[in-house]
């Protein structure tokens, strides 16, 4: 990527759960689909996995588009997950739980370019604050099922 036009977005959040609770909303589709924003979509390519080279596609539900960003996860350790996408975008988007003495810190850092100068011009017009508001949006979303599942369980 040229660093002129690469952004990096990036947020956290403190979550009262554990990091594996924390970790299982990233790779539990259904958990998934709870804190993703609505208007997303994420789709297996063959069996749903968050192992490396597991393949999915998230798709942007608007009407008659539905344009999507196909991505395989490229890191995976414990507390780790970071995929690389490519599309109409293409980047990676890394989620780093971190353990703390009460709780995880969830770490979101979304890095990408876009390779099309008109859909750039779109996007840093009308769609980058959004998009970073929404992924805060996101991150308290993640935070309340995180909370929900290890209040339940704990």
């Amino acid at each position: 990527m040229s660093k002129s036009e690469q952004k990096v977005f990036e947020q956290s959040v403190q979550i009262n759960a554990s990091a594996t609770v924390v970790e299982r909303c990233l790779t539990d589709r259904s958990l998934m689909h709870r804190w993703l924003n609505p208007a997303l979509r994420c789709e297996p390519v063959g069996e749903w996995s968050t192992d490396v080279g597991g393949e999915s596609r998230f798709i942007i539900q608007v009407p008659l588009l539905q344009p999507s960003l196909k991505s395989v996860v490229v890191e995976r350790e414990p507390g780790l997950i970071v995929w690389e996408f490519s599309g109409f975008f293409k980047g990676r988007d890394r989620w780093e739980c971190n353990p703390e003495l009460r709780g995880t810190r969830l770490l979101n850092r979304f890095e990408f370019e876009i390779p099309n100068p008109l859909v750039r011009f779109g996007f840093n017009t009308f769609a980058a604050s959004w998009t970073q508001e929404d992924m805060q949006a996101q991150l308290r979303r993640l935070k309340r099922v995180a909370e929900e599942i290890y209040q339940r369980e704990f």
